[in-house]
């Protein structure tokens, strides 16, 4: 089959690899159908993660079932289905606490020993605890499944944000980041009940997107610039600030504005020298700090009842679709930000 390889800073390739086989008997083969591209993947693209030649690519995917191991009883070849960005065996401790992505047996898709779902097919571990099966009334709708897709990483890791920093009915929300997480963090916002929601990036175009989405105000500033700005709209600070970036910029914003009392939700991927968080500040005025790598499994079920209902998109944060061929293509649109985030359609 083919599938997407990292060789070197700037260098994915489509090659030839081995196609995946039922290892165990709780493993699902599942052919890929879409796919995506995302921000966390530029880290390794752009040199700031440690990735060695010959690693698989991409994390989020959805498509068919083809065949299922013999404790396999939930799913069955022919069944559309989408996967969460890391698997896990549902039964652990963490599992149990709905933290999917601390599940001791689980893992993420790629990387040096996982099938990458930029790829054909990927061999799905833990298949029935993983797995999140779409209706059969949703499987050959485009559109809908193409707003299904955001939930396998972006819009849960936005939800998780928001969860994080408390968001509720009447919150003041500030998001840090314009990215695809940060704009879904605007609609989880929104759908959590936040009355005013300030969006703080610097692209006109992802800008007007989060005001679609439910953004109150905009704002361009960054740095200090951006601390006071935040400061002087909320009158001492919004309570829920969702920082979706993970670079020391964002944390020292993200806890140079926070309301005395309040929390920021962090989900950005951290890189670089993070030595922007203001412990001082959080310490004296009571702010908490939650979030990390987002349990999506956890989310997922609920997500996709809001989505098959109508009542949420994410879908607009794709601004491009590339067929597999053409991921490479794929990584320098988002790396040159002449796109937010990239589908691929299989």
């Amino acid at each position: 089959m083919k599938a997407t390889v990292y060789h070197a800073k700037g260098d994915v390739r489509v090659e030839h690899v081995p196609d995946p086989s039922i290892d165990e008997s709780t493993d699902a083969i599942v052919r890929v159908t879409h796919a995506c591209i995302c921000g966390s993947d530029l880290w390794f693209y752009r040199g700031e993660a440690k990735w060695e030649e010959g690693w698989r690519t991409g994390h989020e995917l959805m498509g068919i079932v083809e065949e299922v191991g013999s404790d396999v009883s939930s799913l069955k070849a022919g069944d559309r289905v989408f996967a969460p960005f890391s698997f896990s065996d549902g039964t652990c401790e963490f599992c149990r606490k709905g933290v999917q992505t601390s599940c001791v047996h689980g893992g993420f898709w790629g990387g040096a020993d996982n099938d990458g779902g930029q790829g054909e097919a990927v061999r799905a571990p833990f298949a029935e605890a993983t797995l999140v099966k779409i209706p059969d009334a949703a499987s050959n709708d485009e559109a809908l499944l193409a707003r299904i897709l955001p939930l396998t990483d972006v819009m849960g890791t936005g939800h998780h944000a928001a969860i994080s920093a408390g968001v509720g009915m009447g919150s003041t929300v500030a998001i840090i980041g314009d990215g695809a997480v940060g704009l879904c963090g605007v609609l989880a916002a929104k759908r959590l009940g936040a009355e005013r929601i300030i969006m703080f990036g610097r692209h006109p175009d992802r800008l007007a997107l989060a005001s679609r989405f439910g953004a109150s105000e905009s704002v361009t500033e960054r740095g200090e610039e951006a601390i006071a700005r935040a400061l002087e709209m909320t009158g001492g600070g919004p309570e829920c600030v969702l920082e979706c970036v993970g670079n020391s910029e964002s944390m020292e914003m993200a806890s140079g504005m926070a309301r005395p009392a309040g929390a920021i939700g962090y989900v950005g991927v951290p890189y670089g020298s993070l030595r922007g968080l203001n412990l001082r500040r959080m310490f004296s005025e009571n702010i908490a700090l939650r979030g990390g790598v987002a349990p999506v499994r956890a989310y997922a079920d609920e997500l996709l009842v809001d989505v098959l209902a109508g009542k949420l998109d994410a879908s607009p944060v794709f601004d491009l679709t590339v067929g597999l061929d053409d991921v490479p293509q794929g990584y320098a649109a988002m790396d040159g930000r002449s796109a937010i985030k990239v589908l691929v359609r299989l």
